[in-house]
């Protein structure tokens, strides 16, 4: 059996996917904590040259990027999260798979950052809040009109919620407006878009997507780098 080795950060949405798709497919691997805080260590960059999390280690080989990682782990382990193209049926599975983590990715996933840290102004903060609802209703939302719940009317999760499911989970909890985050608004306007609404409740109860996750801990981690943005931005 193979050895993997999983470099990450349980800080990091990207990580998360990696954390996602091992805990679905039943892996054993071994974690390396990575920290984010300080400049990376020879010994990670010889691993990652680009010094980012996650990175797999699979026996001798090194694999990097988030998605690549987990496309890797669905191929080579054969399951619930994507059919094998043996068919131009599966392949049109896994086109539409692949679809919907671009669409998700480019539309949804950068309002963390770029709402919490990269907006400077309340205003600004709500534009981009109102950008991601609006992106939801239009690209997202009609990708999960089979959802059953998962996508594509799978019951069990799918490579697209191994790729989607961190970045919801925090858009859901650092959202919480005891935190001062994401404007108050965001979360009451995404539980209005039903069919959305109903595809995160079922992401959402699944173990394999919450296990790894520390809500105070992240909202902490989160207010502290909006602190010290606000800082630099006074300089």
């Amino acid at each position: 059996m193979a050895k993997l080795t999983l470099y990450t950060n349980r800080f990091c949405p990207w990580a998360h996917r990696a954390h996602i798709a091992l805990a679905e497919l039943g892996l054993e691997f071994e974690e390396v904590t990575i920290e984010l805080d300080k400049p990376r260590e020879p010994w990670y960059l010889e691993i990652n040259p680009r010094g980012l999390v996650p990175a797999l280690k699979y026996n001798d080989e090194i694999i990097i990027e988030s998605g690549i990682i987990t496309q890797f782990l669905a191929d080579a382990y054969p399951s619930h999260l994507e059919p094998t193209p043996t068919s131009p049926e599966t392949a049109l599975k896994r086109a539409r798979i692949n679809l919907f983590v671009e669409t998700f990715t480019s539309k949804v996933a950068g309002i963390l950052y770029g709402t919490i840290i990269l907006a400077n102004t309340a205003q600004e903060k709500a534009a981009k809040a109102n950008a991601t609802i609006a992106a939801i209703k239009s690209d997202i939302a009609p990708l999960l009109q089979d959802a059953a719940p998962f996508f594509g009317g799978s019951k069990e999760l799918t490579l697209a919620e191994v790729n989607a499911a961190s970045f919801v989970l925090r858009i859901y909890t650092l959202g919480k407006e005891e935190y001062g985050l994401l404007p108050a608004f965001l979360l009451p306007e995404l539980r209005k878009i039903e069919v959305w609404q109903k595809w995160v409740d079922a992401v959402l109860a699944k173990e394999s997507v919450t296990a790894i996750f520390d809500e105070k801990a992240n909202a902490q981690r989160w207010q502290k780098k909006l602190a010290q943005h606000q800082a630099q931005q006074k300089l």
